[in-house]
């Protein structure tokens, strides 16, 4: 069986990880496609080494551009690798352009599609990404769902159950992988001379967020007065996007510790050593709620009820009162909330479903 792997962002190449190792270690037929969405593929080359996982094979160069444009490119480019290398089936993660770009390509071509983390919904279809979940799910032959509750809005959306495989989430797989790497390599807390729950750590880069003006200062203004209400330093490694649209919008902060963006190794070290994580990134909630870190969402809905549910997360918007008060909740939560997102072998039962079905 030949298995094309196609990656895009950082995310996906972390939730992803897991599956790469799994099918290196059954000795499979694969490789991997590098779309380019996001960076530049040099400084992804360092990400691959960092996880200690292959190179891609392919590096389709797409760049940034306007939602048409990107998965205009992403489409053609994919079809064109799909074309010469003749994969069984083709596996995606996520809700990224990149992956309803993939999915498409394959499908049209008669190329199976695995989608790992199928389901996910945050019922806003002002999202790119949600419209981009719910496609790709609607055109795979395999989706993997993470939970239960991913499976049950599968099946009501009239997804045939035959389709549908609860595996867990790869995130945990990777967090468990992953942190065996970091805790030899990273070095972020000793280079930013930070002591282990002596900080909070903030991520902010969601299109809703930092594209809107008033949107985008009033979170900032919350994260000043979380640091000083609580008088801890707060950590924000800032997307170039992000700091691109606080520079165009004219947008200041008096409290915030910005640094570049790290890799995931150091961020990995962050997060863990936290004291709360203040973010908009679906994949950070779920790595907080994993590592035992209370996770305040800035953000009106999420696709991980999960995290509300057992209590690791708190949705807390925009507005600054809301974020100190989500803040001050949260810091007097205590950490004993059980994990929803499996057991680390996600990967495992992907890896085995699709060899089983080949």
């Amino acid at each position: 069986m030949k298995i094309a792997i196609a990656l895009g962002t950082r995310p996906e190449i972390i939730k992803m990880s897991p599956v790469i190792r799994e099918l290196d270690k059954r000795r499979q037929d694969y490789f991997i496609l590098h779309t380019g969405q996001h960076y530049s593929y040099n400084l992804d080359r360092v990400f691959f080494e960092q996880l200690e996982l292959p190179q891609p094979k392919y590096n389709l160069e797409v760049g940034s551009g306007s939602h048409a444009e990107q998965t205009a490119r992403i489409l053609i480019r994919v079809e064109n690798v799909l074309r010469a290398e003749h994969p069984d089936i083709i596996l995606v993660e996520g809700d990224t352009n990149s992956v309803l770009a993939s999915a498409l390509a394959a499908t049209k071509l008669h190329i199976r599609v695995g989608h790992v983390e199928a389901g996910l919904r945050s019922y806003d279809r002002n999202m790119p990404e949600e419209i981009n979940r719910i496609l790709t799910d609607h055109c795979s032959d395999y989706l993997f769902a993470p939970t239960n509750k991913a499976k049950t809005i599968l099946l009501g959306e009239g997804v045939p159950e035959n389709k549908i495989f609860v595996t867990g989430n790869t995130i945990v797989d990777a967090v468990y992988q992953n942190m065996r790497i970091a805790r030899q390599n990273a070095k972020a807390l000793e280079t930013l001379h930070l002591t282990p729950k002596g900080y909070f750590l903030v991520t902010l880069h969601r299109q809703e967020n930092v594209d809107n003006p008033t949107r985008f200062a009033s979170i900032l203004e919350g994260l000043d007065r979380v640091a000083v209400e609580f008088n801890l330093p707060v950590i924000y490694p800032i997307h170039p996007h992000s700091r691109k649209r606080m520079t165009e919008f004219g947008l200041s902060h008096k409290n915030l510790t910005l640094i570049e963006p790290t890799s995931f190794l150091d961020f990995l070290q962050l997060e863990s050593n936290a004291r709360l994580i203040l973010t908009d990134s679906g994949g950070v909630q779920e790595e907080a709620c994993i590592l035992g870190v209370p996770c305040v969402t800035l953000r009106d809905n999420t696709e991980r009820p999960e995290t509300l549910e057992v209590g690791s997360n708190i949705l807390a918007g925009a507005l600054p009162d809301k974020i100190v008060q989500a803040t001050a909740l949260m810091l007097n939560r205590q950490n004993k909330w059980s994990n929803p997102f499996g057991d680390g072998k996600a990967a495992q039962r992907i890896a085995k479903i699709i060899l089983e079905a080949s």
